[in-house]
C-alpha cells in the first residue's frame, strides 16, 4: 500500500466499523446520520481558513501539503467559469480501497467520500460538491468538483482578482 500514514487507515477502520456496527443495530439511514453528527462541524473547522482564501484553487493548492504527508496524491485544477469559482480535486491514490474489505464494503466511497462531501454541503452551504470519478468504479483517479458563486469585489461588483 502506497499510503504511509497508518494514523489514516486506522481512523479509517475505525470509522468502518463504526458505520458497520450502527447499521446492523439501526439500520443505513440511522448509520449516516449518526456518523454525520458533529461531523459538519469538524469539516468547517478543518476548511473554514482554506475556503477563505479569495478562489477555490488556492484553498485547495493549499491542502496539497496536508495530503502529500498522509501519502495521497492530490492534484487540483481551477475551472472556474461563468460567475463560478470552481475547482477540481485529484487524487491519484486512494489509501481506503483496501481497508474498506475488510468490513465488508465493496467500496470506500460511501463511507468515506460521500460522507466528506455530505459534511462539507451541510457545513458550507454555498457551495456545492459532487464526485466525478471514483478509482473503486474502476477509474485512474478520484476526481472531486467543488464549485461556488465567485467572490466579487465590494467596489466594482465584479469578480474579485485572485491574489498571486
Amino acid at each position: 500500500m502506497q499510503n504511509s500514514n497508518s494514523e489514516l487507515i486506522e481512523s479509517a477502520r475505525k470509522k468502518f466499523a463504526r458505520f458497520r456496527e450502527l447499521k446492523r443495530e439501526h439500520g443505513e439511514e440511522v448509520a449516516w446520520e449518526s456518523m454525520l453528527e458533529g461531523f459538519p462541524e469538524l469539516q468547517k473547522q478543518r476548511m473554514d481558513t482554506l475556503l477563505a482564501l479569495p478562489t477555490l484553487a488556492e484553498g485547495f493548492r493549499a491542502a496539497v501539503p496536508y495530503f502529500r504527508a498522509v501519502g495521497m496524491e492530490m492534484d487540483v485544477v481551477d475551472i472556474s467559469n461563468r460567475g463560478m469559482d470552481a475547482v477540481l480535486e485529484i487524487q491519484r491514490f486512494c489509501p481506503y480501497l483496501e481497508v474498506c474489505r475488510e468490513y465488508g464494503f465493496e467500496t470506500p466511497c460511501h463511507v468515506i467520500c460521500e460522507m466528506d462531501m455530505e459534511a462539507s454541503r451541510r457545513a458550507f452551504p454555498e457551495m456545492k460538491g459532487e464526485i466525478l470519478s471514483r478509482q473503486a468504479f474502476g477509474s485512474p483517479v478520484c476526481i472531486f468538483k467543488y464549485q461556488r458563486p465567485a467572490k466579487t469585489d465590494a467596489a466594482t461588483g465584479k469578480p474579485a482578482p485572485a491574489e498571486t
